[in-house]
């Protein structure tokens, strides 16, 4: 066996030193000593002649200097690190450890790769360049894709038969923005490429050195991809009579996070045969399923442009057709038969089957299914006898009593759709939501109605007003039908409306229809079951679509709501024993920190977690505290009506909780920016499509031309919901919540969500909430900031999270600062307070850091 150190020899000089050693072999088989041709030089000269050649950096005009500074000039600004998806979050120091998968371009695809290289002006490597660039742009890695390869450094004649390391590392950094043809990018490659082989001379080490980039053990510096290509014959060992072929060595360590490494081969007269080699994938990263589809995208993508180059980047297809529509059909296989009803019909069958069962408990009064419905029904026909019926909005300013419940059922039941306001709501706020929704009528209370307009548009019917009362008695209790009211009330006919914060600061309504509410609760009512429905806690602001839950699912199939003021209410109010009951929901961060505060009096068989992402520890916690058998992770933005999306705690996870599969009917997508599905485990946008996309924002026509767009993905005429959200699927389907499109920042040159940093925070101990912000102190010192704020008694400080972190995130993902505050501050329905962006946090927070 002959082994050599790179250090002594490089890939071109197999073929000399083969060759040498097949004229010894063959010499000393016939009794003679070997004899070699003289060589011009020997590899001491080439070094004197390098050291001359490069001159000093000291001088100005040397190659030197010229080079470093083409080197500098190219190379500013480019990432520290392509953020590329990985199986894995990149250790602090990497173990070297490699695998590799093949890759292979048959006959055909090799000729027109050459012809294209031929007609372009470029060379096949160039044209392999451009295809590893587009992918990357294409996974994940933004339009600024640095990668490296390898020059023969034999620049002159006399150095071809020479056994030596002469291989020098090129750093290649292409822009790929603006969706350029893959022919257009192929000219940018191009001249990238022949800039860079001009400027080969100095070493790389020289390189990295004048550029000092931040130095860290778990990868390589200025780029972590490599593609190289072989298209020098293959060397042969002649033994004379001896046959011999070269066996492959299987190698188990990976230098870079992905190293292409291909071959060109041909046939004797010089035609094209095929393009061969592997994909050296880091195994730290990166696992064998992840690694054969980077490989299948990358020779796909190749035999696609080399037929049609004109393609732009985003039209480029990474996967097969068929297989691409196999895999969505599996994950969005949520069909159910649901039958087309209306919400009042659900809950008018329930009652017929359990009258005399309690379904509201509001303080310590309770209604039964028969009281509730009656009463309802008696404001119902009331309603109608006012002109209220389909596609009227009636707005609701009530307190949270069982009133509140008998008003939602009573506009239901008319045919119309509720519009709750929240009686502590500011004023400008109640007059906006008033003024946009223009209510023909408004339901209130003498307490509540103090909140309202003087001088209102719509009249005010006050509940509690003793005339009402008498007059309501003379309604009807039964139920009222098409026959009593204005207009036919259909499954398409909107429910509520509930308004979601706009990035423009105008709040704006979602207009849900009883279609997409009634298969949500039949939906609930199969995933839960009646027993895990049977006592279920309204602690959700009816301004917010999780109360549709917590108020319709166990009213449909014999359960109880019970309505609490707050989450505070689940804190210890004096009792001896602790209340259990069915199911709690609530956002993650809220309910943690009334656990986290004060002693809570229930507990909970379910308890089900949406508004936010879920950290392992944070519902590790929320479980135990609560003793609950079962916890779901729910996702779902207002206009895919409260989830469209779940997935159940396991034992032991140690990991941000993802948001799971989606509910019946219900169909997801990742896409990217050309509504095309992105590779498994790649980030993309997330739409969702299925019976529950609301019918739109009231009153905002363009506003839901923009956000509800037309479905590529399914049935002819279908919509889907732009969510903002950014998600990737695992490779079993699943999906996992990234961040917020438009939360994005960049520091140091990399593209970092602070979703998921602030995720990475909120898994360390004792952490009950994390805000993760890009500031700019002094400019051109843009650094991340993380807020976290502690579980009560817990001893956190932020020198030892950022430890923590650095652990578990890349170095350019921890903050450079965490500090721990006593709170966050909070929207009224718990969640984050960042109405004007982390911009708005830090301001908020400023003053304690000082």
């Amino acid at each position: 066996m002959l082994l050599l150190h790179h250090i002594a020899s490089d890939g071109w000089s197999v073929g000399p030193l083969l060759r040498d050693l097949g004229r010894a072999y063959q010499a000393r088989v016939a009794g003679e000593p070997p004899v070699w041709d003289a060589l011009p030089v020997q590899y001491a000269d080439y070094t004197l002649w390098q050291r001359e050649l490069l001159g000093s950096q000291d001088d100005a005009a040397s190659m030197t200097s010229t080079q470093l500074g083409y080197w500098r000039e190219v190379l500013e600004g480019s990432p520290e690190e392509l953020a590329l998806p990985s199986d894995r979050p990149r250790p602090a120091v990497g173990s070297s450890q490699g695998a590799t998968v093949g890759l292979s371009l048959d006959a055909e695809v090799h000729t027109r790769v050459v012809r294209m290289a031929r007609e372009r002006g470029a060379s096949v490597f160039m044209v392999l360049h451009t295809a590893l660039v587009a992918l990357l742009t294409r996974i994940g890695a933004c339009t600024d894709v640095p990668v490296g390869s390898v020059t023969a450094g034999r620049t002159d004649e006399s150095l071809e038969d020479l056994v030596g390391f002469f291989v020098n590392t090129l750093v290649l950094r292409t822009d790929t923005s603006g969706n350029p043809s893959f022919a257009e990018l192929l000219d940018r490659v191009r001249e990238v490429d022949l800039a860079a082989y001009e400027h080969q001379d100095v070493p790389f080490e020289r390189v990295v050195e004048e550029l000092n980039p931040t130095r860290t053990a778990g990868r390589h510096p200025l780029f972590q991809v490599m593609l190289v290509l072989q298209n020098n014959a293959r060397p042969l060992l002649e033994l004379g009579p001896v046959r011999t072929a070269p066996e492959p060595v299987t190698v188990r360590n990976a230098k870079f996070d992905l190293f292409a490494e291909l071959e060109e081969t041909f046939d004797p007269q010089g035609h094209p045969t095929g393009i061969h080699g592997v994909l050296e994938y880091a195994t730290d990263l990166y696992d064998q399923p992840t690694a054969d589809r980077l490989a299948q995208a990358f020779t796909l993508l190749l035999d696609t442009v080399s037929t049609q180059p004109d393609l732009r980047l985003s039209d480029l297809p990474l996967t097969d057709p068929a297989t691409q529509q196999a895999q969505l059909a599996a994950w969005n296989n949520t069909t159910r038969a649901y039958p087309p009803t209306t919400l009042p019909a659900l809950f008018e069958e329930q009652a017929a089957r359990s009258p005399e069962h309690t379904a509201v408990i509001s303080d310590n009064r309770r209604l039964t299914y028969r009281q509730l419905d009656e009463r309802a029904n008696q404001l119902a026909h009331h309603l109608i006898s006012l002109g209220v019926g389909p596609e009227d909005y009636v707005a609701l300013a009530l307190p949270r009593t069982e009133l509140a419940l008998i008003a939602v059922f009573a506009v239901l039941k008319a045919g119309a759709a509720y519009v709750p306001i929240d009686p502590s709501y500011p004023q400008d706020r109640i007059d906006y939501l008033l003024e946009d929704t223009r209510p023909v009528l408004i339901l209130s209370t003498r307490g509540a109605a103090s909140a309202l307009p003087h001088g209102a548009s719509a009249s005010i019917q006050l509940l509690n007003d003793a005339a009402l009362a008498v007059a309501l008695t003379d309604r009807p209790t039964a139920p009222p039908t098409d026959t009593h009211r204005v207009r036919e009330l259909s499954p398409g006919n909107s429910a509520y409306v509930i308004y979601t914060s706009g990035s423009t600061g105008r709040p704006k309504g979602v207009v849900v229809t009883h279609a997409n509410a009634t298969n949500f609760v039949r939906w609930a009512v199969d995933e839960f079951g009646a027993e895990g429905l049977a006592h279920v806690l309204l602690t959700t602001s009816f301004n917010f679509d999780v109360s549709v839950f917590e108020m319709f699912a166990p009213l449909i199939c014999g359960g109880t709501t019970e309505i609490l003021h707050d989450l505070l209410d689940l804190a210890d109010r004096g009792s001896d024993t602790r209340r259990h009951v069915s199911l709690i929901s609530a956002v993650p961060s809220a309910l943690a920190g009334v656990i986290a505060h004060s002693d809570v009096d229930v507990t909970a068989e379910t308890v089900v977690l949406a508004g936010e992402g879920l950290p392992a520890a944070v519902a590790t916690h929320i479980r135990k505290a609560l003793s609950a058998r079962r916890l779901l992770n729910a996702y779902g933005p207002t206009e895919a009506t409260v989830y469209a999306s779940t997935w159940s705690m396991q034992d032991g996870a140690d990991s941000a909780s993802p948001i799971g599969r989606p509910v019946a009917n219900t169909r997801m997508f990742v896409l990217d920016p050309g509504l095309r599905p992105v590779l498994t485990g790649v980030v993309g946008e997330l739409y969702i499509a299925g019976a529950q996309l609301a019918r739109g924002y009231l009153g905002r026509a363009g506003l839901s031309a923009e956000r509800f767009v037309a479905c590529p993905w399914g049935p002819a005429g279908g919509r889907m919901y732009r969510t903002g959200d950014l998600a990737r699927w695992s490779a079993d389907g699943v999906l996992e919540y990234v961040g917020r499109a438009d939360d994005q920042v960049k520091v140091r040159g990399f593209r970092i969500e602070p979703g998921e940093v602030e995720a990475a925070l909120m898994a360390c101990a004792g952490v009950v909430q994390a805000v993760v912000v890009a500031r700019e102190d002094r400019p051109g010192d843009r650094r991340l900031v993380g807020y976290v704020v502690s579980r009560a008694g817990a001893a956190v400080d932020g020198a030892s999270l950022r430890a923590t972190l650095a652990a578990r995130l890349p170095e350019f993902m921890v903050p450079s600062v965490v500090m721990v505050l006593e709170r966050l501050p909070l929207t009224p329905n718990g969640k984050l307070g960042l109405g004007v962006g982390h911009s708005g946090l830090v301001a908020a927070v400023a003053p304690h850091r000082q």
